[in-house]
């Protein structure tokens, strides 16, 4: 077990030095905005703030955000809008996979608002995108990032069956901070949502936020459940990073050393892969994450 580090900058509203993100900009950059732009697609990268979008539209890869860009739920630490969602886009996973079907990516990250408007929860939309990016992308890996369905078995069922290389559902927070972090949402459903994946037979990811307000002993913990309740294979742990004032305040600046420390301990837990560092976040450098746990249409 790890033990408690006092990792608090004295001033947390100033970024440490390990805080850099890259400025986005460039040919890839501007040719992968314009080409989303003409299809009407969102994506979290934009929609969310994060702080790779640089460094990732530069290389190429987005994760698309389905659904809409309007989110049901109003969590404590997200920059995407929330409100009633307009009409649902029946078109979208058509667009979606006519557009990644253009890029000649080995490994697409799909995510999605959570719907709760919605009888399904926007399930079916859901399997339909993964079924039609499988189709139109042969030899891309897929993967997927959703809600939880409000525990509705036989919807989360829907998009296990249209079997995506990867099926993630962030845990995000510890168990004592989910009021203020994640109010709709619960942790125990969310650790349920990841069992669920693996007795699909998919492989199943999850990411931490820290900085939050968590201690590193709850970390561990957490860390704990999410690989021996749910059997996940996959854990990504990432700086918090507040988007606007309105948000929840950061807590602490976490250094990469313990960010070192906390990668070595998920292995130890028996986590197939385990991307840990200040910008880390659930999609970053998921490419390199899916040829790590084998994940098998991603090639080397």
């Amino acid at each position: 077990m790890l033990e408690n580090r006092h990792t608090t900058v004295l001033d947390a509203r100033r970024k440490p030095d390990w805080i850099r993100a890259q400025v986005p900009g460039g040919e890839a950059y501007l040719k992968l905005r314009s080409r989303l732009r003409q299809l009407g697609l969102h994506t979290v990268c934009q929609e969310a703030s994060c702080p790779n979008i640089g460094d990732c539209w530069t290389r190429g890869t987005a994760t698309i955000m389905v659904l809409g860009d309007t989110c049901t739920r109003s969590c404590g630490f997200c920059n995407v809008k929330t409100g009633r969602p307009p009409t649902t886009d029946l078109d979208e996973p058509r667009r979606v996979a006519q557009m990644l079907a253009e890029t000649g990516l080995q490994h697409v990250v799909i995510t999605s608002v959570d719907r709760d408007d919605l009888e399904d929860g926007g399930a079916a939309i859901w399997a339909e995108t993964i079924r039609r990016t499988k189709e139109a992308c042969p030899d891309m890996s897929v993967e997927a990032l959703i809600g939880d369905f409000k525990g509705v078995q036989r919807n989360l069922q829907l998009v296990i069956d249209a079997a995506p290389d990867i099926l993630s559902h962030n845990v995000e927070t510890v168990p004592r901070m989910h009021p203020a972090v994640r109010p709709q949402a619960q942790y125990d459903r969310s650790i349920g949502v990841l069992a669920r994946i693996r007795a699909g037979g998919l492989t199943a990811k999850t990411s931490l936020m820290v900085g939050i307000g968590e201690r590193d002993d709850e970390l561990d913990s957490t860390m704990q459940d999410i690989r021996n309740r749910a059997g996940t294979n996959i854990l990504t742990i990432g700086q918090y990073l507040q988007p606007t004032r309105n948000h929840l305040p950061i807590d602490r600046w976490v250094p990469p050393a313990t960010f070192d420390l906390w990668k070595q301990r998920g292995l130890e837990l028996g986590f197939r892969v385990v991307e840990s560092g200040p910008l880390v976040r659930s999609s970053y450098h998921a490419e390199e994450q899916a040829r790590a746990a084998g994940t098998t249409r991603c090639r080397p």
